[in-house]
């Protein structure tokens, strides 16, 4: 019931590979690295998932209708609290929005919340720089946020009561209980790479998690600076976001889990 990727294969070895298909090293029962929920590998469809950092490299295990078997790149530190969370330590607190460089040389707040869209409840993520955005190698006009994001297949949003459709490539990268990037498609080919990435994992609420695992996607907004701000309640985001998509200043896409 154990899943090994092609590319965890390439990191761990054919031998290790192996070992792990034939329940040499297989898991028993263990902690879903996505939704943290206990799994069972000689009952459940069971995947792989490598934790690589700069010096050390950590083997995890979650459900495969949770996340699929793969590699993931994370930071040093990062590594280490999965490291105390997988042995019981518990991992650092996260902030409740954070930033990452971008290859527009910009911070991006992102906010996780879940928010009732066509009468459901929906697992969403919300994004918004902290300064304008110009286009890269340039120095204005700012800001062309969502004139670059539509560029790069995300939908207007005229209306919050409605799923925005999938951005075809982009997925949301959920691991070890804890949000860790938004990808895009490479240029060049072959695995996604980080569009946003976390300096810290930045810990989701379980309600969250299990929303995610029941729709199998997480909706995205983007929006230019100023325009939804650090919201305290979730009521307050979504009145931020119909304020913001009345006025022409919101996109937004649905993405699946990374791999899927």
């Amino acid at each position: 019931m154990l899943d090994v990727s092609d590319d965890v294969r390439a990191e761990i070895g054919d031998e290790e590979a192996d070992r792990l298909l034939g329940g040499g090293n297989a898991p028993g029962t263990y902690e879903c690295t996505s939704c943290r929920a206990v799994g069972d590998s000689e009952r459940d469809r069971t995947s792989t998932v490598l934790f690589v950092g700069e010096e050390s490299a950590v083997l995890a295990f979650a459900h495969a209708a949770c996340i699929p078997s793969q590699v993931v790149p994370v930071s040093e530190e990062q590594l280490q609290n999965a490291v105390r969370s997988i042995t019981g330590g518990g991992a650092a607190p996260a902030e409740p929005a954070v930033t990452a460089e971008m290859p527009l040389q910009a911070e991006l707040g992102v906010t996780s919340g879940l928010l009732l869209i066509n009468n459901d409840v929906q697992p969403t993520l919300v994004v918004e720089p902290l300064s304008p955005i110009a286009r890269p190698g340039t120095n204005g006009p700012v800001d062309v946020f969502l004139e670059l994001l539509t560029e790069q297949g995300f939908a207007p949003v005229s209306t919050v009561n409605r799923i925005p459709d999938r951005n075809p490539g982009w997925s949301v990268l959920v691991a070890m209980g804890q949000l860790h990037a938004i990808l895009q498609p490479s240029l060049a080919g072959g695995s996604p790479v980080a569009w946003w990435q976390a300096h810290q994992a930045m810990q989701v609420a379980d309600e969250w998690r299990s929303a995610v695992k029941r729709t199998q996607r997480v909706v995205v907004f983007a929006a230019p600076v100023g325009t939804i701000g650090q919201q305290s309640r979730e009521d307050l985001l979504r009145e931020a976001l119909d304020r913001a998509a009345a006025a022409g200043r919101l996109v937004g896409a649905s993405m699946p889990l990374a791999g899927t």
